[in-house]
């Protein structure tokens, strides 16, 4: 069965925005860069809301601007190829190798991990990352936790009511002083 991970950039006290909107900080270095787009070649079907993929919608296109260099290159033939289902209530239709959500998503999840086909299935987005830890459908976490305080804005992790006890399965800290925490969450 496909698994089903949750992995996102995050400041060391749980942000993946700041309060003013703003994620510059986890701008990748060369070598955090190489690590996500690995994490994204091992992928079958990525799974957005709506305002991750409106701004995963720069990769549909980056592949057109002559000055990026080859791991861009190599990212956005990958981002570009990747199914993607966009979970959406105010979009009318989505672009690339995308489809607006028809169902609810653990409908949707229960599918994909029915279908035959290579990689996992990952989550995107804290709304939509939320909604599926509290139906109990991660499989794993993957943080990759930057040196920076920001003080608040949209969480990594949901408020939770029940406790989702995890196994460390690999951690990797990188030059940049980003460290990747993978865990797989104990059944």
């Amino acid at each position: 069965m496909r698994s089903v991970t949750y992995s996102m950039g995050v400041s060391l006290d749980g942000y993946i925005v700041g309060p003013d909107g703003d994620f510059d900080w986890t701008a990748p270095d060369e070598e955090v860069f190489r690590f996500a787009t690995d994490e994204v070649r091992a992928l079958g079907v990525h799974l957005l809301g709506r305002r991750l993929y409106e701004t995963m919608l720069y990769w549909e296109t980056t592949d057109q601007d002559p000055s990026l260099d080859d791991s861009m290159l190599e990212f956005a033939a990958i981002w570009k190829r990747l199914p993607k289902v966009v979970f959406s209530t105010t979009l009318s239709a989505v672009r690339g190798n995308a489809r607006l959500a028809s169902g609810g998503l653990a409908k949707e999840i229960e599918r994909l991990r029915a279908e035959p086909g290579e990689g996992g299935i990952a989550i995107g987005g804290a709304t939509l990352a939320a909604e599926a830890a509290a139906s109990g459908l991660i499989d794993e976490y993957r943080a990759r936790v930057y040196p920076v305080l920001v003080g608040g804005g949209i969480p990594f992790f949901p408020r939770r009511e029940r406790r989702v006890d995890l196994e460390l399965v690999e951690t990797r800290t990188f030059s940049s002083g980003v460290v990747y925490l993978r865990y797989r969450v104990a059944r």
